[in-house]
């Protein structure tokens, strides 16, 4: 049996812009590039590594909670959409 790997809330799908392939997230906590998000909602299950994260265009490495940031996500996701950070 395999433990399952903690999550926290930090924050929720705003938008998503199909033909890019970009989600936007409300942050109520920091988030990384490099962390591994949980991305979860009525039609949506979806588990990643952020690659790259946006603020208003301008590339980051980190965002604190209260921030509006864009990243690439691997599938479609909702507006709506609770993110959860995955600790290993």
């Amino acid at each position: 049996m395999t433990e399952q790997p903690e999550e926290r809330p930090i924050g929720k799908i705003t938008h998503y812009f199909g033909k890019i392939g970009v989600g936007i997230i409300e942050l109520t906590d920091t988030l990384k590039v490099g962390d591994t998000i949980h991305i979860r909602g009525a039609h949506t299950d979806l588990t990643q590594t952020v690659g790259s994260m946006q603020i208003e265009h301008d590339k980051v490495e980190e965002a604190a909670a209260g921030k509006v940031i864009g990243t690439k996500v691997d599938d479609r996701v909702r507006e709506g959409d609770e993110v959860f950070l995955v600790s290993t």
